[in-house]
């Protein structure tokens, strides 16, 4: 690939959102997936792809803990403000109001712990399936009632939005376990001494890794949630630009979702989540953001394997590997070769690009400029202990 003369010439716009979302008005817009892009950079160089080229679209699906939905019930007769809720056994949070809900991924059923949680209730919900909630609360003059146990389908809700706070992240590390004895994470089961190893996410074709400099991807950005139209809301909580760990936070309307990309998961042992797909699409509005996009191969992006044997602050990275060994299925580790295996679904990763692709072909998804763009100074720290010498109230 050839090197440009000057930054001016490399951040030249070739085109705009204005002029992309006209294109795709009348049907006109040249869209490729992040992988047919960077195949077909390697043979015509990314500087004559950038002028053919109006965007490019990523996909993500693996599971994003971090997550959840917003649901508000309505007010019933007698009203009541909840205190305690459950949906199916798992208990859900009432940060809000009197009827507000949030449903955690996470959350694990007090009768089926490891095996149903929020997650489920969430796919369940998105179904069209019916769900028992049971709610408690102390009673007011104004909101007199103080149980409540009833049916719900999605149809009751006035309101039902994905609100998830931690999603796609840039890239992830390799996980195995040196330890003499299978360990249970959420990474999924390590065997012994390096017996295995675990990967996520979905390498080239994963969303922040094709704008690394968060260029187009941004608060406002319209992306895939879940099998609908949602939003970048800014910054996922953890953001770490500097290790190549960005993160995002998201909104999407649940009533819209289609249950193939949003699926609640048991992880053995360790708990409840949920798996969420998630594609962006990418302007090529310059050649610096097709170039990144090109370079971007799994090939190039290098992740670090860790030891799960061992606590986090003092888990010793024993190589880095590229997203082309991982998804071989071997790598090799201390001079052992190990089985490794994904976490996410890189075929769902594909399905994904290649549905949002066909969304801006057909004049169904318009690009979105973002209000405002992600930080990339934000540093994730470890948190601070201190010794507490009294209650602090």
């Amino acid at each position: 690939m050839s090197v440009l003369t000057s930054n001016c010439e490399f951040e030249r716009p070739i085109r705009t959102y204005e002029e992309i979302n006209e294109k795709i008005r009348k049907g006109d817009a040249v869209v490729l997936r992040a992988d047919e892009f960077k195949r077909l950079a390697e043979v015509k160089g990314y500087e004559n792809v950038a002028k053919e080229v109006d965007v490019v679209t990523t996909g993500t699906f693996g599971a994003m803990c971090s997550s959840g939905a917003v649901i508000n019930l309505g007010h019933s007769d007698p009203p009541i403000k909840i205190d305690k809720a459950w949906i199916n056994d798992v208990p859900v949070c009432h940060p809000g109001a009197a009827v507000d809900l949030y449903i955690g991924a996470a959350q694990m059923s007090e009768t089926k712990p490891f095996e149903y949680g929020g997650g489920h209730v969430i796919e369940d919900l998105i179904r069209g399936e019916e769900v028992e909630l049971r709610a408690t609360a102390y009673g007011t003059d104004c909101y007199p009632r103080t149980r409540l146990e009833t049916t719900i389908t999605k149809y009751d809700l006035n309101q039902f939005y994905m609100l998830n706070f931690r999603n796609s992240y840039q890239k992830y590390v390799c996980a195995t376990n040196g330890r003499d004895t299978v360990i249970y994470t959420y990474m999924g089961k390590l065997l012994p001494q390096y017996g295995n190893a675990t990967f996520s996410g979905a390498g080239e074709l994963n969303p922040l890794i094709n704008d690394p400099e968060y260029e187009t991807i941004g608060i406002g950005t319209r992306i895939f949630l879940g099998g609908a139209k949602g939003y970048v809301i800014g910054e996922g909580t953890q953001h770490d630009p500097g290790n190549q760990m960005g993160t995002l936070m998201v909104k999407g309307n649940c009533m819209e979702m289609d249950a193939r990309f949003v699926r609640g998961a048991a992880i053995t042992r360790y708990g409840t989540s949920i798996y969420v797909g998630l594609g962006i699409p990418i302007p090529i509005l310059n050649l610096k953001i097709a170039k990144n996009i090109a370079v971007m191969t799994d090939e190039n992006i290098m992740v670090k394997v860790l030891d799960y044997g061992v606590p986090r602050r003092s888990r010793p990275v024993l190589r880095e590997v590229s997203y082309r060994e991982l998804k071989s299925g071997k790598i090799e580790i201390l001079g052992k070769t190990v089985k490794v295996s994904p976490l996410s679904s890189l075929k769902g990763a594909i399905e994904i690009a290649e549905i949002l692709k066909k969304w801006i072909e057909d004049g169904r998804f318009f690009l979105s400029k973002p209000v405002e763009n992600l930080p990339r100074d934000s540093v994730f720290k470890p948190m601070k202990e201190r010794a507490v010498t009294k209650r602090m109230v």
